[in-house]
């Protein structure tokens, strides 16, 4: 049966670039947020309905030492909405689970898919159709560096 690991670096010597945790800058901004809800049909005044601000540290970092930032590049999870240019949100501190949307490290490379772990079998499957799933065979051995808990996207303007 494979297994999952998390991905421990075996040497200083690694293929993979060393990383830096998340930077969470001192200065708090904090952004409105609007307590109604945006229709994408037709525009709707929403003034009078401030709720909050938002920090977009504090929505998207749970564990600021065990979060890091990664620029996606490719098209292999465009239909979980993650697209070239991208910047994932990855969480090493969150166990992974099935359906869970995972940075693993596959020959020394990261990527990005779903996690498929049931009866047994473990797979990592892409979010678009023109790429076949990743199956992991008996005594092979996953390894997640950690679990993307969002995504930013940005718009060209």
């Amino acid at each position: 049966m494979p297994t999952i690991i998390p991905f421990i670096p075996r040497s200083a010597s690694a293929a993979l670039p060393g990383l830096q945790p998340a930077m969470i800058a001192p200065a708090v901004l904090r952004l409105p947020l609007l307590q109604h809800r945006i229709s994408a049909g037709f525009p709707s005044p929403a003034d009078d309905y401030v709720e909050k601000s938002l920090d977009l540290n504090t929505y998207l970092v749970r564990n600021k030492t065990a979060t890091f930032f990664f620029r996606v590049i490719g098209d292999s999870m465009t239909g979980a909405n993650i697209n070239d240019g991208d910047m994932l949100v990855v969480d090493r501190s969150i166990e992974p689970k099935h359906r869970h949307i995972v940075l693993a490290v596959i020959n020394n490379e990261y990527t990005v898919k779903r996690l498929h772990h049931q009866d047994g079998v473990i797979e990592l499957h892409a979010e678009n159709p023109a790429y076949p799933p990743i199956r992991f065979r008996e005594h092979e051995e996953l390894q997640v560096w950690g679990v993307v808990v969002g995504a930013v996207s940005r718009f060209a303007v």
